[in-house]
């Protein structure tokens, strides 16, 4: 599976989208499940984290 995303503007940095096919295949609940990221080489590796967002604002 592949896809091209283009970058979104996100104050000083970068957003990338996530769309919701690519959500519902890694059973990821944005509201809450937190991502966890990683490099490999030139691989961005997204998966899901062991931890959740916290309520506490």
């Amino acid at each position: 599976m592949s896809y091209d995303r283009k970058l979104m503007r996100n104050g000083n940095g970068w957003a990338l989208s996530i769309n919701k096919t690519i959500l519902d295949f890694l059973d990821i609940n944005p509201e809450v499940n937190m991502v966890n990221y990683t490099m490999d080489n030139d691989k961005l590796i997204i998966k899901k984290s062991t931890k959740e967002v916290s309520n506490s604002n």
